[in-house]
């Protein structure tokens, strides 16, 4: 018979960590008499981020005495105590590879259901001062689990645990922690886990996903690595950057040109994705470190060659740069087409949005659509300034003109007076997000965003109002992505990305490629992902140990070392910046 040995609880605290104050409730301590489980909480617990802890599906992380024996020998600790694992029931007996999703148990007055594993979660990691717990729990098959709330009671340590009912497909939580966060999992495994009624709707969505991502030919591997979005696109056609030549420089508008490229060699340059961009290394003329700027594929895919377009702001040093020095003739060094924000297959209708220079990968796709003589109904909605800010219009409008079911409303905030309504343009005014409201926008349709921040923003929701799935409606931002820093108090304000503090390091050269920025490598940082925080570049992680890929992006150039060895490798072309240290020179998409 199983047993509650402690039950323990705590509120969320500031903590200080790596000079940051973390948010966090792993610390739980052991209280005697019994407690009341309500359906969130235990009396006097309380969670620093709900959106990775708590709530209904989450109310009750249980971890075994046998794991603290076994992590006891392993990391070699005689200090160990009930909640040390951030735990609020530690219990003698219920282990991992025997519970399943959907087992119910009832202890003292209260019923409990099980919904999932522990999430992998670098807070057990500082409770336990030990960085590289969330992927330990995960290798050595050990994670603990969470359990629902079916009936509010009262429980206290010593009381038995009864178990009431067994979940459906016999999924044990070890079994079902390596589905997600392992490499070899099979179809059959994950089509049963969704087939729990009792499994955790987040957890559902990621095995969902995994199946999407199987069905679509996804690069990934399997586990957790597959569910990396940096993971989607296919492995680059080359390492590094190779010369490309320049064949043809355009004028697009007053102030947008594009540089068409080609092979050095005459060959057919391989195809890029529709949306995808082309990250390219800048010389400055008057020395010092390189420019690594990305800019959209704007022409038609699968021509052998490459068009990308250009914004020459008035103080953008590899805008000014590509637009003074590169004449037809000249090599321009770039990496092989990357990036998620691709057209993807179908046959339900297509919205394209953008504003200003945001139209380049739009456009790529408009290209691809009529390339193929889609009958798929098209949507082309763009805002510009006027005709002179309004690259590709003629271009546009051909390639809508030669599609059976398309449409076009072109918005022009400040039309000149040599631009023609119904012509040039559909409407004076913005477009904006009550504008895309009131189109009656089909609600199976994929819808593209591109433009600044702002609208990109604006158009999101008011697509999501107009009935778009959210998976259905995808953005592609020029600059730094939105950061995911679980549980990180932040200062109000946003910190433009700049060097480290201190002395420069000696190391080589690390560049953010979306953030225009190039350091030296510093020694006394840890991981690429710590160097990114010291320059207060946006990053995206969880788990800092390998473990569950949120940190994955594409390396656009050079190699790593990791350590520790990621538990999954990241897709071909990518890497994990949370457990790595350059190689050599390196070019991150970042």
């Amino acid at each position: 018979m199983a047993t509650l040995e402690a039950v323990n609880v705590g509120m969320p605290a500031d903590v200080p960590w790596h000079g940051r104050t973390v948010r966090t409730g792993v610390h739980k301590r052991a209280v005697a008499g019994p407690r009341t489980v309500r359906r969130l909480n235990i009396d006097g617990d309380g969670q620093g981020d709900l959106a990775g802890h708590g709530g209904e599906q989450r109310a009750v992380l249980v971890y075994q005495t046998g794991s603290y024996r076994f992590w006891a020998g392993e990391l070699g600790r005689d200090d160990l105590v009930p909640g040390n694992f951030g735990e609020n029931f530690t219990v003698d007996g219920l282990p991992d590879d025997e519970v399943c999703i959907g087992d119910r148990y009832r202890i003292g007055t209260a019923l409990f259901e099980v919904t999932q594993p522990r999430v992998t979660c670098y807070r057990v990691g500082l409770r336990m001062g030990e960085p590289r717990m969330a992927a330990l729990l995960v290798a050595h098959h050990r994670p603990g689990f969470y359990l629902r709330v079916l009936e509010e009671g009262d429980v206290e340590a010593g009381q038995e645990i009864v178990k009431v009912s067994t979940g459906p497909e016999a999924m044990t939580v070890e079994e079902i922690d390596s589905v997600l966060y392992l490499p070899g999992h099979t179809r059959e495994q994950v089509e049963r886990a969704l087939r729990i009624p009792a499994l955790s709707p987040g957890w559902q969505d990621s095995m969902r996903t995994l199946l999407e991502r199987a069905d679509g030919g996804s690069g990934a591997a399997s586990g957790s690595a597959a569910l990396s979005e940096a993971a989607t696109a296919p492995p680059p056609a080359w390492p590094g950057f190779r010369p490309l030549k320049v064949t043809d420089v355009r004028t697009e508008s007053r102030s947008v040109f594009s540089l068409y490229l080609a092979a050095d060699d005459g060959s057919a340059l391989p195809a890029g994705l529709p949306g995808q961009f082309l990250t390219v290394r800048v010389r400055p003329q008057g020395g010092g470190p390189p420019l690594i700027r990305s800019y959209s594929l704007s022409g038609a895919p699968g021509t052998g060659t490459y068009r990308i377009s250009v914004k020459v702001e008035p103080h953008g040093a590899a805008g000014n740069e590509l637009r003074s020095r590169l004449r037809v003739g000249d090599r321009l060094e770039a990496a092989a087409p990357r990036g998620t924000f691709c057209l993807a297959d179908g046959d339900n209708p297509v919205v394209l949005l953008s504003a200003g220079v945001g139209v380049t990968p739009v456009l790529a796709m408009l290209h691809a659509l009529a390339r193929e003589h889609t009958g798929r109904r098209v949507w082309w909605l763009h805002g510009a300034r006027d005709g002179t800010e309004h690259p590709f219009a003629r271009e546009s409008r051909n390639l809508l003109a030669s599609l059976p079911d398309a449409r076009s409303l072109v918005y022009y905030s400040r039309p000149g007076p040599s631009d023609r309504p119904g012509v040039d343009y559909a409407e004076a005014g913005h477009l904006s997000a009550e504008a895309v409201r009131g189109l009656g926008l089909p609600v199976d349709a994929d819808a593209y965003v591109c433009g600044p921040t702002v609208f990109m923003d604006g158009l999101t929701a008011a697509l999501r109002d107009c009935g778009l799935a959210a998976s259905r409606v995808h953005t592609e931002s020029f600059g730094a992505g939105p950061a995911v820093t679980p549980g990180i108090t932040h200062p109000s304000a946003t910190i433009a990305p700049h060097r480290p503090a201190g002395p420069p390091g000696t190391g080589p050269e690390v560049s953010f490629a979306r953030s225009g920025l190039s350091v030296p490598w510093d020694d006394t940082q840890g991981t690429l992902l710590e160097l990114a925080e010291a320059c207060d570049i946006p990053v995206r992680w969880s788990c800092r140990t390998g473990v569950c890929h949120t940190c994955e992006l594409a390396l656009m150039s050079g190699a790593v070392r990791y350590s520790p060895e990621p538990v999954g490798p990241p897709a071909e072309g990518n890497v994990l910046i949370c457990c790595s240290r350059p190689a050599g020179e390196v070019v991150l998409d970042l």
